[in-house]
């Protein structure tokens, strides 16, 4: 676990991550088969201004789940009881748009560890990693059988295998490779920030440091 300081409104805010391990994962999915979702789709402008990360899990795709009034829209999927599960499973583009690191807070708060799509926004995909967040890049048409596989099955898992890099349609067999950077495939794997990380490394830091002294 490590603890970031920020500075906010004249006062430093102290904030806590804990990193789980992330190896394999099968899980049912949650199906959203569209384009272009924006970090404002995924968590509105107007819940930016709390600087902790309870709570964000509530207000994901606030605008899709609620009316105006705050009923609930049955016919978002995450209000449907037939989809659930820790894999989010989305259109091409996901998280484009703005910056903020909100989108990647609301989507762990809800209980997502991993993400598919044929593409991401490079920005949302960092904040993603750096959240304990898997983002994990198909081919289009793996993503096309998984949303049909979907709609006929509800029940059908995806297994997200890390090490190897995999990513399997239990229901089909089909699998695919997909890509991470190396640093941040440690970080998940190990359950380590990038500041574990660098603390996990500090007697290399350390003698590094002593050595450049001595040259």
């Amino acid at each position: 676990m490590a603890v970031y300081a920020f500075f906010y409104k004249d006062k430093y805010i102290f904030r806590k991550i804990n990193m789980d391990k992330f190896t394999t994962l099968t899980s049912t999915i949650v199906p959203l088969p569209l384009e272009n979702v924006d970090t404002d789709q995924i968590v509105p402008a107007r819940f930016l201004k709390a600087v902790s990360k309870e709570g964000f899990g509530d207000n994901l795709f606030r605008d899709w789940r609620y009316d105006k009034e705050g009923n609930i829209n049955p016919s978002f999927v995450l209000n449907n009881p037939v989809y659930s599960g820790q894999i989010l499973v989305a259109g091409k583009n996901f998280g484009s748009g703005s910056s903020r690191e909100h989108a990647a807070w609301a989507i762990a708060g809800y209980g997502f560890r991993v993400v598919v799509s044929s593409f991401f926004a490079d920005i949302f995909k960092g904040n993603a990693l750096n959240n304990g967040i898997l983002p994990v890049v198909v081919s289009p048409g793996f993503l096309s059988t998984v949303f049909k596989t979907a709609e006929e099955n509800p029940t059908m898992t995806l297994t997200v295998d890390l090490e190897k890099q995999l990513i399997t349609n239990d229901a089909t067999g089909e699998s695919e490779y997909f890509e991470i950077n190396a640093h941040k495939k440690e970080c998940l794997l190990k359950g380590l920030d990038d500041i574990d990380y660098l603390l996990s490394r500090k007697d290399k830091i350390e003698t590094y440091e002593k050595m450049a002294l001595l040259s």
